[in-house]
């Protein structure tokens, strides 16, 4: 018998269980652990699966610059399946997938980009209004319901959250249908939580969808228009795909964004030095004192951007970037076999010395001294399937921490904030406690 060639596998594998228990309590020393012992490319093994673990620059570009065919996407995520359908964007085939992107890719065009930003200030100043003179917040429960109202205001309507009783958390039990082990159909309690969930949400967007229908609006927003979608030969869009559309770009744009919006305070608070470097640069182009914030102005505030990608690196929004092998694959002298999973690990990825050196340092400067490094940070994908929104994430996270630096004094109470365990995305894990005092 031919022996097959594959990555070598990390050690403390269970004879029955392989990794499973640590990928699922610790998947950090787990991966740290597989990387010292065999560098940048080494096999884990979880319940009927051989999963190859990829870290660094030379692997992401191959990875990304595979096809569906190759590596799929749709293949590597069936939880998807259950919280949204199989035929809805990249869970569909490559051909329906390229039609529904182009459908969504205008709303994150130059052109909408002024509506979203008019969006976010206004929701940000609502939240710091909202707040008495001082006090303490724990700031996933703060900055998490924000990202949602944000996003549900630019891809579900205006005053959606507000519709929807208990709307924040009821996205919250959605997100527990992410598990990379128990097939969705197990009735398992979160499993069963994230399955009601999406349900109530689903009857939610169709109401608004038939909404839209019976009383459009004068100026459309993204659900107008979704409702009345066509795909470039004049075919309708199924309704299911249009709640699947609408559904996801809300969840996703909640999910990671309201991640990446905590760290980015976080880090900040804890390195006063670059804290301040952040008020100087707000200062210089807020000399008129509270000036509305426009796309350009945003755009000008190059420190800001700098740390909000340092965040990235060190907290990257998502655990793994996956593909499933869709046939035998001949790569860097291993044998990926078909049905296999390639995980792609930002967080290895991110902090390799020879990639970004003093890799576990707050140092947004990297950035300045070689700009290009932005290209090696693969927390919102890459290549084909790169996430849409990563740009107007990163709106969001720089309009939002510019408001609560001018109009709050802020002190983090917990000086070590560590992610949430698990495979889900790495919200901090509470308690996360800011202190503020409003500022005159």
């Amino acid at each position: 018998m031919k022996t097959i060639n594959t990555p070598p596998y990390a050690s403390g594998a269970h004879r029955l269980l392989g990794h499973t228990a640590e990928f699922l309590r610790s998947p950090d020393t787990l991966l740290d652990r597989g990387a010292a012992e065999h560098g940048t490319m080494f096999s884990l093994r979880l319940p009927g699966n051989h999963v190859v673990v990829m870290a660094g620059p030379e692997h992401s570009h191959f990875v990304f610059a595979q096809p569906d065919e190759t590596l799929s996407i749709g293949e590597a995520y069936p939880f998807f399946r259950h919280m949204f359908t199989s035929d809805a964007y990249f869970l569909a085939s490559p051909e329906e997938y390229h039609r529904q992107r182009d459908i969504v890719l205008p709303r994150f065009q130059a052109r909408q980009t002024a509506r979203y930003v008019e969006v976010m200030e206004r929701e940000a100043s609502r939240l710091i209004d909202s707040l008495p003179a001082e006090g303490t917040m724990e700031l996933t429960d703060v900055l998490g319901p924000l990202g949602l109202r944000v996003a549900a205001e630019c891809f579900l309507g205006s005053g959606l959250s507000g519709r929807i009783t208990g709307f924040f958390e009821l996205f919250r039990e959605f997100s527990d249908g992410m598990d990379p082990l128990l097939p969705g159909w197990v009735p398992a309690p979160h499993i069963r939580r994230s399955h009601r969930a999406r349900d109530r949400l689903r009857r939610a967007v169709t109401e608004l969808l038939q909404a839209r229908r019976d009383r459009p609006l004068e100026e459309p927003d993204f659900l107008q228009e979704l409702a009345h979608a066509h795909y470039a030969n004049g075919e309708p869009v199924t309704d299911s795909v249009r709640v699947s559309l609408a559904l996801m770009l809300a969840w996703v744009g909640h999910e990671t964004t309201a991640s990446h919006l905590c760290w980015a305070l976080i880090d900040l608070l804890r390195h006063p030095a670059e804290l301040d470097r952040a008020r100087q640069e707000q200062a210089e182009f807020f000399r008129d004192g509270d000036v509305p914030l426009t796309l350009p102005l945003v755009r000008r505030l190059e420190h800001l951007d700098r740390a909000a990608h340092e965040s990235e690196r060190l907290h990257p929004v998502t655990n793994g970037v996956v593909r499933k092998v869709m046939h035998p694959l001949e790569y860097a002298g291993h044998t990926l076999p078909k049905g296999s999973t390639v995980l792609l690990t930002p967080r290895l990825t991110h902090r390799l010395p020879e990639v970004f050196p003093d890799p576990d340092v707050f140092r947004p400067d990297r950035f300045l001294d070689d700009p290009k490094a932005v290209r090696h940070l693969i927390g919102f994908g890459g290549g084909l399937h790169r996430c849409l929104g990563k740009n107007v994430a990163y709106l969001e996270i720089k309009i939002t921490v510019t408001r609560m630096l001018q109009r709050l004094e802020l002190e983090l109470l917990d000086p070590d904030p560590q992610p949430e365990a698990g495979q889900k995305n790495n919200w901090p894990r509470k308690p996360c406690r800011v202190r503020y005092r409003r500022r005159d």
